[in-house]
């Protein structure tokens, strides 16, 4: 059985509000007890444990001294892999190509909760990480809130999503146009890439469009997270 540790009171608040029967055991130190509480009497009910400990002690069971003084582990989610023929349904579809750092995925995915995005798209395979212990801090809960869905062939699902949503990726290209620009009359599937290459060319070929951030170019361009919180805060209002 896969597990997660999930460090601070936003994941373990949010993983106690969406899947409460998945948190096996809860760590907490002497100044979350009052927070600890109620979910110990929520764990109590089914006999299963929790225990407050001394912050070196935490340290150890987090795996990292950013535990925020309160720690559960949970069975992993299962990620599921996105039907094609069936797809998710909304305003705003967020698509993840190639965006390896976790605590990237967890900044994006806490944006994408926090603008009420309801689904989250993640690109399978090498260099494309998927929801970890450092996803899960760096989100603050956010990831608890998404519908999460994995594909190995992304540009073979963004063909098939053309009859459901415009299909945009966010590129530095000449070709792309400045958000403000972008037609908002259908949904809108989002693509987002890693910080070194950006949307790979082959998912690029596959989108309808291409849309960039508006900016000096003092520098060359945001942290993808950044650019998710830029480009999600004028999509999904």
């Amino acid at each position: 059985m896969k597990i997660d540790t999930l460090c601070g009171s936003s994941a373990v608040a949010a993983a106690f509000d969406r899947r409460p029967d998945a948190v096996q055991r809860l760590f907490y130190t002497p100044e979350r007890r009052a927070m600890a509480g109620p979910w110990c009497a929520e764990l109590a009910k089914s006999k299963r444990p929790y225990r407050m400990v001394e912050d070196a002690e935490l340290r150890t069971i987090a795996g990292t001294q950013h535990h925020g003084g309160i720690v559960a582990v949970a069975t992993s989610r299962r990620v599921e892999i996105f039907d094609r023929a069936n797809p998710p349904r909304g305003k705003l579809l967020l698509v993840l190509d190639g965006i390896g750092n976790p605590h990237n995925l967890g900044a994006i995915a806490r944006s994408a909760a926090f603008f009420g995005v309801p689904a989250l798209l993640i690109g399978e395979g090498i260099g494309h990480a998927l929801p970890s212990d450092a996803a899960y801090r760096t989100s603050e809960g956010g990831l608890e809130y998404l519908a999460l869905y994995r594909a190995r062939d992304l540009p073979g699902v963004l063909a098939a999503l053309d009859p459901y949503y415009r299909t945009v990726a966010a590129t530095l290209s000449r070709e792309a146009m400045p958000l403000a620009e972008l037609p908002r009359d259908r949904p809108i599937a989002l693509v987002l890439g890693g910080e070194e290459t950006g949307v790979s060319g082959d998912v690029i070929a596959s989108c309808r469009r291409q849309v960039r951030i508006p900016g000096r170019r003092v520098v060359q361009s945001l942290n993808v997270a950044q650019a998710a919180a830029v480009l999600l805060h004028t999509l999904a209002g």
